[in-house]
């Protein structure tokens, strides 16, 4: 009999590991926006990490969160790292390509409560009537994963934060004057 049950498990275990080995080695979650504003009025909000408490959907998950800052605002090389509550995290956020006012490219590091690295990038395109900004993040899927993805869909799990942001970052962007 025991040996029947542990056939059974080793079986479901391999079924487990095919189905996980099937699912995709990248993921990637876009939202975008049409802001009443110039690019550059849009990108400045952005490409300044000082900014980003006043949008991010995140950064109103733990008033308590503390941040830092590094570098140059807005240049290749500036950093914001942040350590929260349960719901944030730990992480860190650098800028590595610019395009002013049309494209940031961002490395987001997450550091705890889990390990990742993402690619995040922002594309603002001139629209009749303002900017279409695009939010877009991917990254790769490893055998966790993949695990975690038979169970939770990122673009469900990210992309209503991406929505709430873009919301708060329309509507930060309309209101300033810079």
């Amino acid at each position: 009999m025991l040996k029947k049950v542990l056939l059974v498990v080793a079986a479901l275990v391999l079924v487990l590991v095919a189905v996980v080995a099937t699912r995709p080695g990248e993921f990637r979650v876009e939202r975008s926006v049409v802001v009443a504003a110039p690019p550059e009025r849009v990108y400045a909000q952005i490409a300044d990490f000082h900014a980003w408490p006043g949008w991010s959907p995140w950064a109103k998950l733990d008033p308590a969160m503390k941040a830092d800052y590094s570098g140059a605002d807005g240049q290749v090389g500036a950093a914001y790292h942040w350590v929260g509550n349960d719901k944030v995290g730990e992480g860190r956020m650098t800028i590595t390509e610019l395009s002013p006012p049309r494209r940031l490219t961002i490395r987001l590091e997450f550091l705890k409560p889990f390990e990742a690295t993402n690619l995040t990038v922002f594309d603002l395109t001139p629209e009749q009537g303002g900017t279409r900004v695009a939010w877009i993040m991917s990254g790769q899927n490893g055998a966790v994963g993949k695990l975690f993805a038979l169970f939770m869909d990122m673009d469900k799990t990210v992309g209503g934060d991406f929505e709430r942001g873009l919301a708060a970052l329309k509507a930060q962007a309309e209101a300033s004057r810079s």
